[in-house]
């Protein structure tokens, strides 16, 4: 072989080898290759890389390049499919809250997070809280099934009207406290009713726990009471889940007259409520009414409170909150599920809510929420004409907008990820088909009000894509 040889040609050389050569074998070294063939140390490394890339041949750093293990004659690509049988009475419903698009490419504007920035989030408080936590000599003893009795004692009063420690159950963030309550409280094949639109993640966790949805209108003042009740008349359903503050994704807050009104038909129905409080920190500086859960004497609510969305999505910290025989059987499922919340982090939570600078956080964070909602608000009304935006809200992390008449809210969410901006097709959110196309905007979730004027500015550039003659509301 002459100088002029590739690396294609040496590997071909070096495959006629290998035949000859059984499996754990030493290759000559680099030195011995470029003698035989003649060739450059550059086209000996590119030809063992090849047949490195093939797993023709192993290389192992200091001792040499080895002939891999051959596949035996009985060796073949595993099959599965029986498993497709066997799984067939197991479906974990994960649609709507899979991403269908992808994870955004890097420099996409995100108006489609569910979690504050981390500009928002109380990032030294929380390491102090931590490292305080840790230093404690009991911070890596088994915790209390139901959770360490001073933060239960927290979460009790800061739901007030009457709860006690024994009330509560600290569970591993909101999601968590909704799955055991669903498995909890119905048995699968049976009816929940929800709101429509709705949490996508709700939606999946009472379908995967074998539960079937029925969702039943919101309007302006929140879920309808009228139709609640026919929804429990027509379902026979014991079981409703709900946002009364701050609903996701709508904003709305159940007005004060029909609060009494769900509760009344609930407890007529034989039925629980969960109350998903979700946003209880996240207002925007108003006044924000108090829990369902503290209305009701009876133990018709289940009470669902969480703080890692006005603190950090790694805080994984939330509440369960019942009276009567419910809460046994909720703390009996997480017993079967993982006996009790991580102590390092209850500790750590338990000494950021007594920590001064945790109020400091939930001041500035209202500030910073109202200014943002503001400036998305002005900018989706600017870029967006022919859309309707619900509120916009006066607590929470999104906006709601209605899409105007014939833009499909998929292809509008696919054409602003081409534009570099991430929003959340609104499809997801109902439990049936949808009334109209909606999209749920975002905007806590960037670093900057800079970002929400330009990622508005980039989704009304998507609109255009799909309607040019959309082009003219935008002159």
């Amino acid at each position: 072989m002459n100088n002029g040889s590739t690396s294609g040609e040496l590997a071909d050389g070096l495959r006629t080898l290998l035949a000859r050569l059984a499996p754990g074998d030493r290759l000559p070294s680099s030195r011995e290759l470029i003698r035989e063939y003649r060739v450059g140390p550059a086209t000996v490394a590119r030809a063992i890389a090849a047949l490195a890339a093939e797993g023709a041949v192993v290389t192992r750093p200091g001792s040499g390049t080895y002939v891999a293990r051959r596949p035996a004659l009985g060796d073949r690509a595993a099959d599965t499919d029986w498993q497709t049988v066997a799984l067939t009475d197991r479906a974990v419903e994960i649609h709507q809250i899979a991403d269908p698009f992808g994870p955004p490419p890097a420099g996409t504007i995100v108006l489609d997070g569910g979690y504050v920035h981390r500009t928002l989030q109380p990032t030294r408080p929380l390491s102090a809280a931590l490292a305080r936590a840790a230093r404690r000599p009991d911070a890596w003893d088994r915790a209390p099934a139901s959770g360490l009795m001073a933060l239960r004692t927290v979460f009790a009063r800061l739901v007030g009207a009457g709860v006690t420690p024994e009330d509560v159950l600290v569970t591993a963030g909101g999601q968590s406290a909704l799955s055991i309550a669903f498995r909890a409280i119905a048995g699968p094949g049976s009816q929940i009713l929800v709101e429509s639109p709705t949490y996508p993640r709700a939606l999946a966790a009472a379908r995967t726990a074998g539960l079937r949805p029925v969702p039943v209108p919101l309007d302006g003042e929140g879920l309808r009471p009228d139709l609640l009740a026919d929804a429990f008349a027509l379902t026979g359903a014991r079981l409703l889940y709900c946002q009364p503050t701050f609903q996701n994704p709508t904003g709305t807050v159940l007005a004060p007259e029909r609060r009494r009104q769900i509760l009344d038909v609930a407890r007529a129905s034989g039925a629980f409520v969960i109350e998903d409080d979700f946003a209880r920190h996240l207002g925007h500086g108003g006044a924000v009414p108090s829990p369902l859960v503290a209305e009701d004497r009876d133990g018709t609510v289940v009470h669902v409170t969480s703080l890692t969305k006005p603190a950090a999505p790694s805080l994984r910290i939330g509440a369960l909150v019942a009276r009567g025989p419910v809460m046994e059987r909720m703390r009996a499922v997480r017993l079967v599920d993982d006996f009790f919340v991580t102590r390092p982090l209850q500790e750590a939570a338990l000494e950021l809510l007594g920590s001064p600078s945790w109020d400091r956080h939930l001041r500035s964070l209202a500030v910073e929420l109202r200014a943002r909602c503001a400036a998305l608000a002005a900018g989706v009304t600017r870029e967006l004409p022919g859309a309707t935006l619900n509120g916009p809200p006066t607590g929470g992390l999104h906006l709601w907008v209605r899409l105007p008449p014939g833009v499909d809210d998929m292809a509008l969410t696919d054409a602003a990820r081409r534009r570099g901006v991430a929003v959340s097709p609104g499809s997801r959110y109902f439990a049936a088909e949808p009334p109209a196309a909606h999209l749920r905007i975002g905007f806590a979730a960037t670093a900057s009000q800079a970002e929400l004027t330009d990622g508005a500015r980039r989704l009304g550039a998507a609109l255009i894509d799909l309607d040019p003659g959309n082009e003219a509301g935008h002159l």
